[in-house]
């Protein structure tokens, strides 16, 4: 029996920073590994000054839907979009944007896909979304909503056959811990780290328990690889890409999970 594995997210690159390596290491040991991209990112910025442009902004959107087909292909997934409108971070929202539907009609199209493609586990983020953008708040309620949702006859009716999933994780990776681990290790080898401004500018409240961790630390170039493939999203140049990467493989090697349901 092939396994397969659902990981839900916002906009495109967000499966490449988010837990790339465990996709990658799934994918490349015969799980069938899917990418749900709820939205297509088309309200966001360019956020790598090379590639920032006049001609790039015009066609954003379409070059973030060319992008994801690289990183996918690098991380050897399959991906799909779900069709649903970015929401960006500029108020007022568009009325018909992904966080401003109705739960049933934001999530009714990752319940169709998880009765179609059937996954055994699935992954996306926490009730914080990972960071306080709408749609990765968003994304994480439609999830919890289409996981259970799915294995239930009655809803959603024409949306395919009921399944439920095995397991649900939400992502804990690019934690407080997993920043502070590498900086000190940085230091401690003699170097110079960029970590320091950034655990500066992250919040030191409770973290999300970590129930599991996946070793993948062979599959960290390939995780580099697929973020760098989102050039319009990703400045080589940002502290993410300084740190050593032998260093990382020594006293990080894995990416974590908590265990929802």
């Amino acid at each position: 029996m092939t396994l397969r594995l659902l990981s839900v997210h916002a906009h495109p690159d967000d499966e490449s920073s988010k837990g790339a390596a465990t996709l990658a290491r799934y994918a490349a040991e015969g799980v069938d590994v899917l990418v749900a991209t709820c939205t297509g990112g088309e309200r966001g910025d360019v956020l790598n000054p090379a590639a920032d442009t006049a001609e790039t902004r015009a066609d954003l959107p379409a070059a973030r839907r060319r992008e994801m087909a690289v990183a996918a292909g690098i991380l050897g997934v399959r991906q799909r979009f779900l069709g649903l409108v970015d929401s960006g971070l500029r108020e007022p929202l568009p009325a018909a944007c992904f966080a401003a539907l109705p739960l049933e009609e934001a999530a009714a199209p990752l319940v169709a896909l998880i009765r179609e493609f059937r996954p055994h586990v699935v992954i996306t983020y926490d009730e914080s979304g990972g960071y306080p953008h709408p749609d990765h708040i968003r994304t994480h309620e439609v999830t919890i909503e289409a996981f259970s949702a799915a294995a239930e006859n009655a809803r959603y009716p024409g949306t395919g056959d009921p399944w439920r999933p095995q397991k649900l994780y939400y992502q804990a990776v690019l934690s407080r811990a997993w920043f502070n681990t590498l900086h000190e290790a940085t230091l401690a080898a003699g170097l110079e780290s960029a970590m320091g401004p950034v655990l500066d500018e992250l919040p030191t409240g409770e973290t999300l328990a970590i129930t599991t961790r996946i070793r993948c630390e062979s599959h960290f170039a390939t995780r580099d690889q697929a973020l760098l493939a989102h050039e319009t999203q990703t400045d080589p140049a940002h502290p993410f890409f300084a740190h050593s990467r032998e260093i990382e493989r020594q006293v990080w090697p894995y990416e974590d999970y908590h265990l929802a349901h």
